[in-house]
């Protein structure tokens, strides 16, 4: 499984139009592509905005292409996303999860 991280920052206002965005548009576009295991999206307020930490599961580097294109470590932002964002990195981190205890933990 690729643990696939990316980061971007808002205002306070927009950081909540983006959690929208992401939940209405990104989480069932990705959806629609086979291979993706799960999506969420983190946010800290910190001085000066809100920061964003899109991390999604793939289960391997071909299905994350079929998302990305060729380059597994390019962002994918449209024109609406960056219009709500102060900042975002132009690449992701793409990671191999090695340890996953999740289904280890108790669930209620």
């Amino acid at each position: 499984m690729i643990a696939r991280i990316w980061r971007a920052a808002a205002t306070r206002d927009k950081a909540a139009a983006y959690q929208h965005h992401f939940a209405t548009r990104v989480v069932p576009h990705l959806e629609a592509i086979h291979g993706v295991c799960g999506a969420s999206l983190l946010r800290r307020e910190a001085e000066g905005g809100t920061e964003l930490l899109a991390l999604t599961l793939w289960q391997n580097l071909d299905s994350i292409r079929a998302f990305t294109g060729p380059d597994p470590d390019k962002a994918i932002v449209d024109s609406d996303a960056r219009a709500m964002l102060t900042a975002f990195d132009a690449t992701a981190a793409n990671y191999e999860v090695v340890v996953d205890v999740r289904a280890r933990l108790p669930r209620d």
